[in-house]
């Protein structure tokens, strides 16, 4: 299932500038970053979960926020890209 996962994290104190980079490397190391604060995920349910739960962990619920949108398994017609950055596709070949 995709999901998308768009996050605001305030960096008005160390502590947020710390929690940033915390999300930003978490979601890396699950999704694809398609912007700066915007993964893509193509994961199963379970592992959704974990990842969902890491990130609600790490945030701030008082100063950051985190969204994310459940495209499912038919997001190809769903999403529509326009302009710089070229998109992927990920279920297709993965060269490594």
């Amino acid at each position: 299932m995709m999901v998308l996962i768009t996050y605001d994290v305030s960096t008005q104190t160390l502590g947020g500038i710390k929690r940033l980079r915390m999300v930003a490397k978490e979601c890396e190391s699950h999704a694809q970053r398609v912007q700066k604060s915007v993964f893509e995920a193509d994961l199963d349910w379970s592992s959704f979960m974990k990842l969902k739960s890491s990130l609600l962990k790490i945030i701030d619920m008082k100063n950051d926020s985190i969204r994310f949108y459940y495209l499912g398994n038919n997001w190809k017609r769903k999403v529509e890209h326009y302009g710089a950055k070229e998109t992927y596709d990920p279920e297709g070949t993965l060269i490594v």
